[in-house]
């Protein structure tokens, strides 16, 4: 009986921790408030004003360039 009970717990603790980390997350911590994020499959805007948190140094045209790449493949040809 008191494997039983235990039994249960477990099965219990597992199905809890199951359901908290199964549930899929939101991951669009660098969209700008102005950005579309209701879906995994948005990508924002290129350049610093759709970014979340501010650039920690200047935005350069080669940042721009690489920002404005994503999510190609290919790097940007003008640097």
């Amino acid at each position: 009986m008191i494997r039983l009970i235990g039994l249960g717990l477990i099965g219990g603790a597992a199905f809890l921790a199951y359901r908290r980390f199964a549930q899929p997350r939101n991951s669009n911590a660098a969209y700008a408030p102005d950005q579309p994020h209701e879906s995994y499959m948005d990508v924002r805007d290129a350049g610093p004003q759709a970014m979340r948190d501010e650039p920690q140094r200047e935005w350069t045209e080669t940042d721009e360039d690489l920002d404005e790449s994503f999510p190609a493949s290919d790097p940007p040809g003008g640097y």
